[in-house]
C-alpha cells in the first residue's frame, strides 16, 4: 500500500514541478510577503511593534485569498482532466486501489503547496528578520503562520480534488473551483456581515456569529493567527479575533474537520468513477 501511494505521489509531485506550479506559487507568495514586510517596517516604527509580527498579521489576511486560489488551481483538474484524457482508466487498470490514487494525489499536491509556502514565507521571513530585526514574538508568529498556511493549502487541495472527482469534466471542475473560491473567500464574509448588521446586538452576534465565522476554513485560519497577535491593528470581521468566546485552537479544529470531510467525500466519489 505504501509503495503504491508513494508511486502516485512521485508522479503527481513531478508533474507539479514540471508545470511550474511550485515556482509560480513561490514567486507570487514571496513577492507579497516581501512587499508586506517593507510596509510593516514603516508601520512597526509608528506602533513601536515587532515588524515580523505585524507582517505576519497582514500576511494572514492576504493569504486567505492567495493560498486557496493556488491550491484550487493546482488540483481542480487532477482527476477530471485524467478522465477526459483517458489516463485515469489506465491507472485504475493497475493493481493500485482507487482510494490510494486519491490519497497519493492529495499528498503530492499538498506537499507542493506546502513547499511553495515554506520557500516563500521562510525566505521572506529570514530576509525581514536579518534586515529589519525581530524578536521571539515575531519568530513565533511567523512560524505559526507558515504551519497554518500549509494546513490551509492542504484543505483547499482536498476541496479541489473532491470537486474534480465530483465534476468528472475539466470545464465543470474549473467552474466549481472558481465558484467555491468566490463563495468561501469573498461572498461568505459579506453575507455574514450583512446578517450581523441586520440582527444587531443579541444572541446571533454573541453566540452564533463567531461559530459561523470559524466554520469557514479561510476565516478560521485568519482568526487563529490574529487571535494570538495582540499588537496587530485589526478591524471589521477580523476584530472578532480579540473577543472569541472559545479558545483560538477551536479554529484549527474547524480546519481539521474540513480536511477530513473533503478527503472522505473525495475518496467515496473516486471509488464510483466510471472512467
Amino acid at each position: 500500500m505504501t509503495t503504491r501511494i508513494g508511486t502516485i505521489f512521485e508522479q503527481e509531485f513531478r508533474q507539479a514541478r514540471r508545470n511550474l506550479w511550485v515556482v509560480l506559487a513561490t514567486g507570487v507568495l514571496g513577492l507579497f510577503a516581501v512587499a508586506l514586510a517593507l510596509f510593516g517596517a514603516g508601520q512597526g516604527a509608528a506602533l513601536k511593534a515587532d515588524v515580523l509580527t505585524l507582517t505576519a498579521a497582514s500576511l494572514a489576511t492576504l493569504s486567505v485569498y492567495l493560498i486557496p486560489l493556488i491550491a484550487l488551481l493546482m488540483s481542480y483538474d487532477s482527476l477530471a482532466g485524467e478522465i477526459e484524457r483517458g489516463t485515469l482508466a489506465l491507472t485504475f487498470a493497475t493493481p493500485v486501489r482507487r482510494w490510494e490514487v486519491f490519497v497519493g494525489k492529495f499528498l503530492a499536491q499538498a506537499a507542493a503547496v506546502g513547499l511553495a509556502i515554506a520557500l516563500a514565507f521562510g525566505g521572506a521571513g529570514l530576509l525581514a528578520a536579518v534586515w529589519l530585526g525581530t524578536g521571539a514574538e515575531g519568530i513565533a508568529a511567523w512560524l505559526r503562520l507558515m504551519v497554518t498556511a500549509a494546513v490551509l493549502g492542504a484543505v483547499f487541495v482536498g476541496v479541489g480534488l473532491m470537486l474534480s472527482a465530483l465534476a468528472g469534466r475539466t470545464a465543470r471542475a474549473a467552474a466549481a473551483a472558481v465558484g467555491t473560491w468566490l463563495l468561501l473567500v469573498v461572498l461568505y464574509d459579506v453575507a455574514l456581515l450583512g446578517a450581523l448588521m441586520a440582527s444587531g446586538e443579541g444572541t446571533f452576534a454573541s453566540h452564533v456569529f463567531p461559530w459561523l465565522v470559524i466554520a469557514n476554513p479561510a476565516d478560521a485560519f485568519r482568526l487563529y493567527n490574529l487571535a494570538l497577535i495582540e499588537t496587530a491593528p485589526i478591524a471589521g470581521i477580523d476584530g472578532l479575533a480579540r473577543t472569541l468566546p472559545f479558545p483560538p485552537v477551536a479554529a484549527l479544529a474547524g480546519l481539521g474537520l474540513w480536511l477530513g470531510a473533503c478527503l472522505m467525500l473525495g475518496v467515496i466519489r473516486t471509488k464510483r468513477i466510471v472512467p
